[in-house]
């Protein structure tokens, strides 16, 4: 993890600032942190942070121990009531700080000042709330008919969906102490070699031609029209990585090894139960969508890349000419001012209430959208603490991916404004259904560019690019899932080679690609920059089962348009507070049947077999 002199970062940020301003008139918007706290210098956050240690001991003091003894009083359920709403408000206090930090650093990664910021406020509230972790053990220590006569005030009643979520953790929680061992020692864990994934990401530079770039604008040119871009680029992604595969294994094995411990101690069977249990889904129901998304490969991905390589009058695409534009895609980029009024427009068509929400995030500077040095890759939507709002994070460069991502990233916005009411503890939602609301904005603005776009050819164009999109999103997290799978099962036997780790990567890959695609040198490294791997282990298949997801629930609206705006609404307002098949059944969707994932490949297949009858 070579360190990056300031002479080189600022020479990095002029040739942007350059290229920016060639390709984006249009200034994008970087977000207002001022409704978190001003700057991270700013008094409110030391006076938060002394807050926070000073609620956090008083809780423990005056809850610690006395649960069970509290509730077989009369006024036990009222007295436990005000328990919870005091850990809700240190929790959202605690939401606040640590998004403040999280989020500043997600900006600029590399700056010390800000990584060393972001460093002490983590560490600040793992050790504030190793007094809290007492709460939910004991709890979960309460007999089940004491809890549940308690819940019977409707003060605590409220909470209901919080009680019984926490008690699902009940079988794999451990003794008080080892609990806190887990937990102080987060910081010089897990949380360690994630922040020393992010800073050795960002610092990173691929050499294309005369240029050093980062990561993001390098990832990009892998969608330029180029040909000799597209190489270029994925040959200086392979060099780099390559340059940098004992870091990227040494952070993989780690990682993979504390949590086979944590695992192995909470007495979790497969490699993937800690994360079904945290998404409230069943193992089965996970199984299923992995089978029915594997099972599909040919009919999918093998047959679309396929049908892409004629596009392009080969045999075969090599694997950075993938996401390559199409021939007949028109050229050009899409303005920000463009794709903002694309996707409140397509919001808005579907629901007046969602375009609203939505165009907040543009108003009120919720969105950061520049590519810059040091800022992280990717996108996200975080939705800090009710007692705030969300944030949008971008690196929007101009090409249709860029719109559907922004339209992915403000549903999550919406979903989160919405559950909000909810409360800190029961606003966030199991990413499965995270997943259901981004994917479902990505649909609407979609259907919204197909319905304005008259040309032919242009048609062709984007419902080929909607296909890759759900390809993307289905079959290659899918894939990824399956990576993961192999990795942390070998992993249970010792470690993993970096060039072990490639053989993996190649292989789920061949898998889900196909023999259309052509994997060239090279791209065993690429398993190296994924961040779901590192910072959420067994992430990637929410975004497959929010996929499929859609599909059915769009298939429903198409077919029932008459208060479905109004449920789904209802759906995303409910927040965590029920479970996804709870919230299905008003669409008359069932997650558990056999054949559920199957209806929403189907959808895929048509289009490509929409695609193959236009040549």
């Amino acid at each position: 993890m070579a360190a990056r002199s300031p002479a080189v970062r600022k020479s990095s940020a002029k040739t942007k600032t350059k290229a920016a301003t060639k390709t984006k008139p249009a200034k994008l918007p970087v977000w207002n942190l001022g409704d978190l706290y001003s700057s991270i210098t700013a008094p409110e956050i030391a006076r938060d942070l002394d807050k926070l240690d000073a609620d956090c001991t008083a809780f423990e003091g005056a809850t610690k121990g006395k649960i069970a003894a509290a509730l077989a009083r009369p006024d036990g359920g009222a007295w436990l009531a005000e328990a919870v709403k005091s850990f809700e408000a240190i929790d959202d206090l605690a939401g606040r700080l640590i998004s403040y930090a999280g989020l500043i650093h997600a900006g600029d990664t590399v700056d010390p000042a800000i990584t060393k910021f972001y460093g002490d406020v983590s560490e600040r509230l793992t050790n504030a709330s190793t007094h809290l972790l007492f709460f939910t053990l004991e709890l979960n220590r309460i007999d089940d008919g004491l809890i549940e006569q308690a819940m019977q005030t409707p003060a605590l009643g409220h909470y209901r969906p919080w009680l019984e979520d926490i008690r699902k953790d009940k079988p794999y929680q451990l003794e008080d102490r080892i609990e806190q061992l887990f937990h102080e020692k987060s910081t010089t864990s897990y949380g360690a070699f994630n922040r020393m994934f992010d800073q050795t990401i960002a610092g990173l530079r691929f050499k294309v031609g005369s240029k050093e770039l980062a990561i993001e604008p390098t990832l990009n040119l892998l969608q330029d029209r180029a040909p000799e871009k597209r190489k270029a680029a994925a040959q200086a992604l392979a060099k780099t990585f390559k340059a940098n595969e004992r870091t990227f294994a040494l952070v993989t094995n780690t990682l993979a090894k504390d949590k086979e411990i944590s695992d192995r101690w909470r007495g979790f069977q497969d490699v993937a139960d800690s994360r079904h249990l945290a998404n409230r889904v069943e193992r089965e129901v996970v199984d299923a969508l992995v089978a029915s998304v594997r099972a599909a490969y040919p009919r999918i991905s093998h047959r679309y890349y396929a049908l892409k390589a004629r596009w392009f009058k080969k045999k075969k695409l090599a694997h950075w000419d993938r996401n390559a534009p199409l021939p007949f895609a028109a050229s050009g980029e899409i303005g920000w001012n463009d794709a903002k009024a694309t996707i409140l427009k397509a919001y808005g068509d579907f629901s007046p209430e969602m375009a609203g929400i939505a165009k907040r995030f543009f108003d009120d500077r919720w969105i950061d959208a520049p590519v810059r040095p040091g800022k992280a890759p990717g996108a996200f939507s975080h939705p800090t603490t009710p007692s705030a709002h969300p944030y949008v994070l971008m690196n929007y460069q101009g090409k249709p991916r860029d719109v559907m991502t922004l339209a992915h990233e403000l549903g999550h916005g919406v979903h989160q404004v919405l559950a909000a009411k909810q409360g800190a503890l029961m606003a966030p939602t199991p990413l499965t259904l995270a997943e259901t609301a981004s994917v479902f904005g990505e649909m609407l603005t979609f259907k919204r560019l197909l319905a304005q776009t008259k040309n032919a050819k242009q048609r062709q164009a984007l419902l080929a690019g909607k296909v890759e999109d759900m390809i993307n999103t289905v079959v290659r997290q899918i894939a990824f899932y399956s990576f993961e799978r192999a990795v942390h099962t070998e992993r249970r036997n010792g470690e993993l080679t970096a060039e072990r780790l490639g053989e993996i990567w190649l292989s789920v890959q061949g898998e889900s690609l196909g023999p259309a695609i052509e994997i060239k040198p090279g791209y065993e490294t690429f398993w190296m920059y994924i961040p779901h791997f590192i910072h959420s282990p067994f992430y990637v298949y929410a975004y497959a089962f929010g996929d499929c997801l859609v599909n059915s629930l769009y298939a429903v609206y198409e077919h029932a348009a008459d208060g479905f705006a109004a449920r789904y609404l209802d759906m995303l307002a409910a927040g965590g507070t029920k479970h996804y098949s709870e919230l299905l059944a008003p669409f008359g969707l069932d997650a558990k049947d056999p054949t559920f994932w199957d209806g929403g490949l189907s959808v895929i297949e048509g289009m490509i077999s929409e695609l193959e009858a236009m040549g």
